[in-house]
């Protein structure tokens, strides 16, 4: 059967829809966390943290879906990487779900009752299920970038070596709290949109300047650990082959994370991106200009994110203790059919959500005030 679009330019475009998946999850999901982990230390009163709450109350159940469906796509249009990934991952992946369990759970339960030290553990609960997942989930990408000790036996069946402590490196641990300074920001920037004017949006900005330098700081940092890093393909690419990770012959290459930017210079525009995105938020924190910093923590987001996917293309998962079993973009794809058919989902069934979300945040638009706490019964 011939299909309208190769298989090589379906691996890619699933490749490049993996990445928009995760920027979507975090610059809608990322600053409901950001607003969480932000909660205990921006808010003083309880009137002041029910507003801070209420902020994102109205979305982030629709947010958290960009999470299910980069799951969903990644089980979908990369079943071996979702196999190594989640099984060798396990217990980070079930201290994030256990993590973000809380959050739902904190959003229902917080106002039934009125005593303090009631509220109180709530909003700590809530505070852990945003900021846990939010380094986890850092820690995993450094994780990714420096390699996992997985290899497949010859019926692709894989194990893992690793322990749950060994995830933490010093390189992971960079990228984990840059991956909280990103997204404090964003939840800072996304508090200075939605908060009214007085002493929360002052805390926030003040928060979100320094989430602001440390995201410069820890993304030059991350950069320099990683030409420490990389792994390269020798031999010939055959970009049509079916998917079988052991005939391709990978090696670890110190450094090779870089090579893309000197075949391709246009990728450039992610760093620059990250880097731009944080200094305009930056200057937007220090302007008040609300408007310029969320914009700038977005594309700060996506310059980051979008960083980590170009340096370690066609690579997403590698293998430190067998190159060889590494998993790529062209050998760790499902078939040419099955990602054809859902790319056809993905184009009409897409455009549909991203219309009900522009309609839910248009509908939803404007300011969160202390006075419409005593009046709106829906409100947490």
């Amino acid at each position: 059967m011939d299909l309208p679009l190769d298989y090589p330019t379906l691996r890619v475009i699933w490749w490049a829809l993996l990445g928009i998946l995760l920027i979507g999850f975090a610059l809608t999901d990322g600053f409901d966390m950001g607003v969480g982990a932000l909660l205990p230390f921006v808010a003083r009163t309880d009137e002041e943290r029910r507003m801070v709450i209420n902020t994102v109350g109205a979305t982030w159940e629709g947010n958290q879906v960009w999470f299910i469906t980069g799951g969903a796509s990644i089980f979908a249009a990369w079943p071996l990487v979702y196999g190594v990934s989640f099984s060798g991952f396990y217990l980070a992946i079930f201290l994030v779900l256990v993590a973000m369990i809380l959050r739902p759970v904190s959003f229902k339960y917080r106002s039934k009752r009125a005593d303090s030290r009631w509220r109180t553990f709530w909003d700590w609960a809530l505070f852990t299920g945003s900021f846990v997942p939010v380094l986890v989930f850092g820690v995993a990408v450094g994780n990714v970038l420096q390699g996992a000790p997985f290899k497949l036996d010859g019926d692709l069946r894989s194990t893992y070596h690793g322990a749950f402590f060994g995830l933490f490196t010093p390189f992971t641990l960079v990228c984990g709290l840059l991956s909280v300074a990103m997204l404090v920001l964003h939840g800072a920037a996304w508090l200075g949109v939605k908060a009214e004017a007085g002493m929360v949006q002052d805390r926030a900005r003040r928060f979100g300047t320094g989430a602001a330098i440390a995201s410069l700081l820890l993304f030059l940092v991350g950069g320099l650990l990683a030409m420490r890093l990389g792994f390269r393909i020798e031999g010939v690419i055959n970009p049509a082959a079916p998917s079988h990770p052991l005939r391709t012959m990978t090696v670890a290459a110190p450094g090779a994370w870089f090579d893309n930017y000197g075949r391709h210079p246009w990728m450039l525009i992610a760093p620059i991106l990250g880097f731009a995105g944080a200094l305009a938020a930056l200057f937007g924190l220090w302007k008040r200009s609300t408007l310029l910093a969320f914009g700038g923590s977005s594309a700060s987001a996506t310059g980051i994110i979008a960083t980590v996917g170009l340096s370690m293309f066609p690579f997403i998962l590698p293998s430190t203790i067998d190159p060889r079993s590494s998993l790529t973009v062209w050998n760790a794809s499902s078939s040419h059919l099955t990602l054809f058919i859902m790319l056809i989902v993905v184009v009409v069934l897409l455009p549909v959500v991203l219309l009900y979300t522009a309609w839910v945040y248009k509908v939803l638009w404007g300011r969160t005030s202390t006075a419409a706490l005593k009046t709106d019964p829906s409100l947490y």
